[in-house]
């Protein structure tokens, strides 16, 4: 996998470890050994200007995420028409650490719990997960949890 992180916060993250989470989820999810991901860190008025322009919504959120081969994430099980595996450029995954920072008091937690728990989420929406619907909530919020849980057990 490559893996790039991009710190342009003011926070200080454990980068080593988001790296070794999205290898951990990729790699659990049978993504492609060669897939591009980058990971994004940034401030609130940057996270703000990212989520008003692609969400429309005038406020700092806690991640983002950028797809890029939305038809062909990059599967073991083949992704090109002869069957054969395609390692796909997955996207960006923009993390707020102030964001998290907020969510992780609120939720009792360390902020680093949060941005692998933010960072695992924005993952999935890479891979065309979704959580607008019922169903969808369930089936994304139940992957995350497994694999939040599979990552804490392997450490």
């Amino acid at each position: 996998m490559s893996i790039e992180v991009l710190n342009e916060s003011s926070a200080t993250a454990d980068e080593v470890t988001l790296v070794a989470l999205a290898r951990h989820v990729l790699g659990q999810l049978r993504i492609h050994p060669q897939a591009e991901l980058s990971l994004l860190m940034v401030d609130e008025p940057a996270m703000r200007e990212l989520n008003l322009k692609w969400m429309g919504e005038d406020k700092p959120t806690d991640v983002l995420a950028f797809p890029m081969d939305e038809l062909r994430p990059g599967h073991l099980s083949g992704g090109t028409e002869d069957g054969t595996a395609d390692p796909g450029l997955l996207g960006d995954v923009v993390l707020c650490p102030a964001v998290a920072e907020r969510q992780a008091r609120a939720a009792g937690h360390a902020t680093q719990d949060e941005l692998e728990l933010l960072c695992t989420h924005g993952i999935l929406h890479l891979l065309g997960y979704d959580h607008a619907e019922p169903e969808e909530h369930a089936e994304m919020f139940g992957l995350q949890a497994k694999l939040l849980a599979s990552w804490r057990e392997s450490r």
